[in-house]
């Protein structure tokens, strides 16, 4: 039976240490920390972030700006909004929640964020320096994984790891970050032949490509680490990972739930990188 890597019980210490340390930086006559999050549209999904995400930052201690906009924003109004953002001086992350309304061009709106307030690590050249790994900030969801590795003292060095999707957003960072720490990294996507076959080999099994409990049993490795990103529904509209929880649990060593497991610690690291830049800004 796995151990359950508990991601809310890491997230609130995590957020606990911050808020100490915005605490003691305002009492001492530092400006509050804030962060600018864009949301257009009305996705649902993506509403439930954006709360969420203002609650962490009452929890913290962090200045929360809201834009909410509506589904026929023209992109020269959002970039407008975004430059004027870049320019304010109290403003330490800048958040564009997506997806975006597909008339909107998600690249040039990324673009348009500046690489010091870039707190979800999207700009390319933030990317660039996770692949020299020069960077300031994290992308906040491997980010999240790497510190949940660490809390329950699980060693990369030397260990085979798989991460199945390849996405911008999750799968490549991810499997930068696992190189960065000498583990022996494979990447598997859509066009992956006999997935099964390589999945097993995992010691570290990352598994983030938004499809109901595609991870099964039988393609875990006895004693494997298995970190689930996905966050999906399943028949009975429950929510659900990327991961048959239930029965994978009894194969691997550490599992991560969902929720309570990396979805909590992708906001945690939000928070993180918005305090890195804070501190850098009020230096």
């Amino acid at each position: 039976m796995a151990i359950i890597i508990d991601g809310k019980l890491l997230a609130q210490k995590i957020k606990a240490g911050i808020s100490a340390e915005v605490k003691t930086a305002v009492d001492s006559g530092k400006r509050v920390p804030a962060l600018a999050v864009i949301l257009v549209g009305d996705d649902s999904a993506s509403q439930i972030y954006v709360r969420n995400k203002k609650k962490d930052c009452e929890e913290i201690g962090i200045r929360s700006l809201e834009f909410l906009l509506g589904n026929d924003t023209k992109i020269e109004e959002l970039i407008a909004l975004i430059e004027s953002l870049n320019k304010d001086d109290t403003v330490d992350g800048i958040l564009v929640q997506l997806p975006l309304p597909k008339t909107l061009d998600e690249k040039q709106v990324i673009a348009a964020i500046s690489p010091d307030k870039d707190v979800d690590a999207f700009v390319s050249s933030n990317v660039g320096q996770i692949m020299l790994g020069t960077q300031i900030f994290l992308p906040c969801t491997p980010a999240g994984v790497m510190e949940m590795l660490a809390e329950y003292n699980i060693d990369v060095e030397g260990k085979e790891c798989v991460v199945v999707g390849r996405s911008n957003i999750v799968g490549k960072p991810m499997a930068m970050l696992l190189l960065a720490k000498n583990g022996t990294v494979t990447i598997c996507h859509s066009r992956t032949k006999s997935l099964a076959e390589v999945t097993k080999r995992a010691d570290i099994l990352v598994a983030a490509v938004g499809k109901a409990k595609l991870i099964t049993a039988d393609m875990v490795k006895d004693g494997a680490v298995v970190i689930d990103v996905g966050m999906n529904r399943d028949s009975n509209n429950k929510l659900c990972g990327d991961v048959d929880f239930d029965n994978v649990k009894e194969k691997a060593s550490y599992i991560t739930p969902v929720p309570g497991g990396v979805g909590v610690m992708t906001r945690a690291m939000l928070m993180k990188n918005t305090i890195t830049s804070w501190k850098r800004r009020i230096k």
